[in-house]
C-alpha cells in the first residue's frame, strides 16, 4: 500500500534535508520529484498541482520551526500537506434511534458484498448489533454469498428471494432490524458493470425510503481516477456521505486515497488491506501521511498486535523468558502470534524508517509452517529439553512432519541461537519487550 509514494516520497525528504538552504531552486526540483510521483500513482491532476504549489509557498525561505531540525522541519510541513489533502478522520455516524443503516453503492467487481461482510464483523467487534441485507434482485447469488459471509461471523442475514421490488426489500428489512433491536442494517445494493439511469432511479428510491444514515460508495483503489469519475455520478445522483476504498493491498499506486476528499468533497471513511473478512480498519489521515512519508504507522501495529496476540499469553511467556525457561513450545507460540498479524512485510512496513527500505522484500510464509510441524511432530519431553534430540528422533520428527534431517537440524540451531540471544539481553537488561520475533 502506497510503496510507490513512500519510495518517492523518502528520497525528496532525504534530498531537501541534505540542502544547505531551501532556496527557491532547491525547491523546485524537489516539487518536480514530488509531482511526477503524484502524476505516476495516478493522483487528481487538480489536486497535484494545488499540493505543489500550496507546498512551494510553505517551502521556499522556510525558517526553522522551534525545537525542530531543518530535516524536521522540511517532514513536518510536507507531512502536514499530505494530511491536508486526505482530510480528517470521519467516523460512522450513528442514526438518533436504531437501526443506523448504512447503504452501500457501487458498480460490480469493486467487493461491494465482502466490504457488506467485513464492516459487519468491524462493528460487532466495537460492540454492535448487525445486520446484513442485499436488495440485488437480479444476481440471487449476492444474497447467498452475503448470507454464507454473516454466518462465518455471526451476524443477522436479511433475504427474500421472492420479492422481486428492491425498494420493498429494503424498506421490509429495515422493518425487521427495528423489531429486532439491531444497531446497524448494512444493505448491500445492486450493481451494473457500468452506470445506467435504471440503476441510479432505484437507488435515489431506496434513499427516499428508508432515509440512511450513510451512502458509502465501494471504490476499487486498482480503478485509479475512473473509480473516482464514477464515484463523482453516484455522488450527484444520490449523494455520498462517504468511500470505501478496497484491494489496497494490490498494485493499487494509492492516488485515488490523494484524490476522493478533494474531488468529491466527501472523506474516506475504511480500507480494504486484503482478501481475510478481517483485512479492514477506519480510514486514519494522519498514520496514512506517515506511511506516505515512510514514517512508519506505529499506531496500527499496535492495534494490531492487540488484536492478535493473547496478552496473558505473552506475559506468560515474558516471564519464562526472563528466566530463561524458553522451550520449543514457546516458539511455536511466537510463530502463531506473529501469522496472526497478517503477512510479515505488511508488519514490517509499519515500522518507522522501514516502507521504503524494503520495497521488494519477500517473506517466506511456508517457512514458519515448515518450523511449526516439526515442532508439532516433537515429543512434549523433546520439546522442553530440545538437547534429548539424537539422530533416530531427528529420522522420526522429520519424517512425522514431512522434512528432512535438515530442517529439523535448522530448526534446533534457530532455537539455540534464540535462546543464546535471550540469555545475552537478559545480562544487559535490554529485554524489554514481551516477545522476541523469530527472525
Amino acid at each position: 500500500m502506497f510503496e510507490l509514494l513512500t519510495e518517492k516520497f523518502s528520497n525528496v525528504i532525504e534530498k531537501l534535508k541534505r540542502a544547505k538552504k531551501l532556496d527557491e531552486k532547491t525547491v523546485d526540483e524537489a516539487l518536480k520529484d514530488i509531482k511526477r510521483a503524484l502524476l505516476e500513482a495516478d493522483v487528481n491532476i487538480e489536486v497535484v498541482q494545488k499540493f505543489i504549489n500550496d507546498l512551494k509557498q510553505k517551502l521556499v525561505g522556510q525558517e526553522l520551526i522551534k525545537g525542530l531540525t531543518a530535516g524536521e522541519t522540511i517532514v513536518k510541513l510536507i507531512y502536514d500537506e499530505v494530511l491536508e489533502i486526505l482530510g480528517e478522520h470521519a467516523p460512522l455516524e450513528k442514526a438518533e434511534k436504531p437501526p443506523s443503516i448504512v447503504m452501500l453503492v457501487g458498480l460490480q467487481g469493486t467487493g461491494k458484498t465482502t466490504t457488506a461482510g467485513k464492516l459487519a464483523k468491524y462493528l460487532k467487534s466495537k460492540g454492535y448489533t448487525v445486520a446484513v441485507a442485499s436488495t440485488d434482485v437480479r444476481r440471487p447469488a449476492a444474497m447467498k454469498q452475503l448470507c454464507t459471509l454473516a454466518q462465518s461471523i455471526d451476524a443477522k442475514c436479511y433475504a427474500d428471494e421472492e420479492e422481486k421490488d428492491a425498494v420493498k426489500l429494503a424498506e421490509k428489512f429495515v422493518k425487521q432490524a427495528q423489531n429486532d433491536g439491531i444497531s446497524y442494517l448494512i444493505l448491500d445494493t445492486a450493481g451494473r458493470l457500468h452506470i445506467d439511469e435504471e440503476l441510479m432511479e432505484e437507488l435515489v428510491k431506496i434513499k427516499q425510503k428508508i432515509n440512511p444514515t450513510e451512502i458509502l460508495y465501494v471504490a476499487d483503489a486498482m480503478q485509479g481516477q475512473d473509480a473516482i469519475n464514477t464515484a463523482q455520478t453516484y455522488h450527484e445522483k444520490i449523494g455520498l456521505t462517504g468511500v470505501v476504498l478496497t484491494k489496497l493491498d494490490g498494485d493499487a499506486k494509492g492516488g485515488i486515497a490523494l484524490s476522493v476528499r478533494k474531488i468529491l468533497g466527501v472523506p474516506i471513511k475504511f480500507i480494504g488491506t486484503g482478501e481475510k473478512i478481517e483485512d479492514f480498519q477506519p480510514f486514519y489521515p494522519d498514520r496514512i501521511a506517515q506511511r506516505i512519508l515512510g514514517l512508519g504507522d506505529i499506531q496500527s501495529l499496535i492495534e494490531k498486535m492487540q488484536n492478535a496476540i493473547d496478552e496473558d499469553k505473552a506475559e506468560q511467556m515474558a516471564k519464562r523468558v526472563m528466566n530463561a525457561e524458553f522451550t520449543l513450545e514457546d516458539l511455536k507460540e511466537q510463530i502463531k502470534m506473529i501469522r496472526n498479524l497478517g503477512p510479515i512485510e505488511n508488519v514490517l512496513k509499519m515500522i518507522p524508517g522501514l516502507g521504503s527500505k524494503i520495497k521488494h522484500l519477500k517473506v517466506d510464509e511456508k517457512r514458519f509452517v515448515k518450523i511449526e510441524a516439526v515442532i508439532n511432530s516433537m515429543t512434549p519431553e523433546e520439546r522442553k529439553n530440545p538437547h534429548i534430540i539424537n539422530g533416530s528422533r531427528k529420522k522420526r520428527i522429520a519424517r512425522g512432519s514431512g522434512t528432512t534431517i535438515m530442517d529439523v537440524n535448522q530448526v534446533l540451531k534457530q532455537y539455540k541461537e534464540m535462546k543464546k540471544m535471550m540469555k545475552k539481553m537478559k545480562k544487559s537488561g535490554k529485554m524489554k519487550l514481551p516477545f522476541n520475533l523469530p527472525m
